[in-house]
């Protein structure tokens, strides 16, 4: 027999799942890195398209709609229930929706150089070490021709949010979740450069390694129960962690001259997210295909001095 608010369970789950993290996965570095003394800024937008959250999301945001209209102290758990909070648990590990960031680099080293990006609300940290090509500036350009390669470390982290959509950013008190994610990169690129130290730009592709550390739960105020025969349990609050691998192709290209340059880019990626416990009642499985199509705007600033032609190793 049915409980007539069995399906406000929708609310703690959408609070818990539906405020997303999105792993900042852009890759838009060339295998050449900031020359020594010279900065980089710019801006990027992109869109996350998310093969496991498409198949999983469209139920869910009718369902979460018609249950935040209704008041009720106590949750039910059934069926229906835990097929909507498997498709918000997609949406939470990788969320289909647009994205920006801004960045600066700074050379540090000949072929050494740093950044910082905010990310969508994720603070980003980077470094690349060049281990191919030349390391001069268009107006001092070294004696080696030919490709660039570069590796390098990326490490982000950022903590969830209620989103403001339908006015669930008012119930934050009431549920109290927690849904946080690290991650790192280490993206393996090679590059053609247009012209002398991609003075016009540059073709970049190469792979990309991530992994991505998540830990999600809540502990609600309200009461949340589950069927016992005749009786009702209360459900206790949780927290859990997961981690899981992603591998990625990307390509990209820089166009323009010497200070500033448009920056088309694709990567995609394919990931086993893993196994997700939910509620102790449920555990969920997802893997698929992560397509991240971005275009950005890059300035380049620095000494342009000769001091001489720099020595390649």
């Amino acid at each position: 027999m049915k409980h007539p608010i069995l399906s406000y369970v929708l609310i703690p789950t959408l609070l818990i799942f539906g405020s997303s993290c999105t792993s900042p996965r852009t890759i838009i570095a060339s295998g050449k890195v900031t020359p020594k003394g010279a900065f980089k800024a710019g801006i990027n937008t992109s869109f996350n398209i998310a093969t496991a959250t498409v198949a999983e999301i469209a139920p869910v945001t009718r369902a979460a709609v018609n249950a935040i209209n209704n008041n009720k102290d106590t949750i039910f758990y059934n069926e229906t229930v835990a097929a909507v909070t498997r498709g918000l648990m997609a949406y939470a590990l990788d969320p289909v929706t647009p994205t920006y960031d801004f960045y600066l680099r700074y050379g540090v080293l000949k072929r050494v150089d740093l950044g910082y990006k905010y990310a969508s609300g994720a603070h980003v940290l980077n470094v690349m070490f060049q281990f191919l090509g030349s390391t001069g500036k268009p107006d001092n350009p070294g004696k080696a021709k030919g490709m660039h390669g570069s590796i390098g470390f990326q490490y982000s982290g950022q903590n969830a949010n209620l989103p403001s959509k339908v006015g669930l950013d008012q119930l934050r008190a009431i549920f109290r979740y927690k849904l946080s994610r690290r991650d790192i990169l280490i993206p393996l690129v090679f590059s053609t450069p247009f012209g002398p130290e991609e003075t016009y730009g540059n073709f970049t592709f190469g792979i990309v390694y991530g992994h991505s550390f998540i830990e999600y739960g809540f502990n609600p105020s309200k009461l949340l129960v589950r069927y016992m025969g005749s009786n009702y349990q209360q459900i206790p609050s949780f927290i859990y962690k997961q981690n899981y691998s992603s591998i990625g192709i990307v390509l990209n290209a820089k166009l323009g001259y010497k200070y500033a340059y448009f920056l088309p880019a694709l990567s995609i990626y394919h990931q086993n997210y893993g196994t997700y416990n939910l509620f102790g009642l449920q555990q969920e499985s997802y893997k698929g295909v992560t397509i991240i199509p971005s275009f950005g705007l890059q300035l380049n600033w620095g000494s342009n001095k000769k001091k001489g032609k720099p020595k390649e190793m």
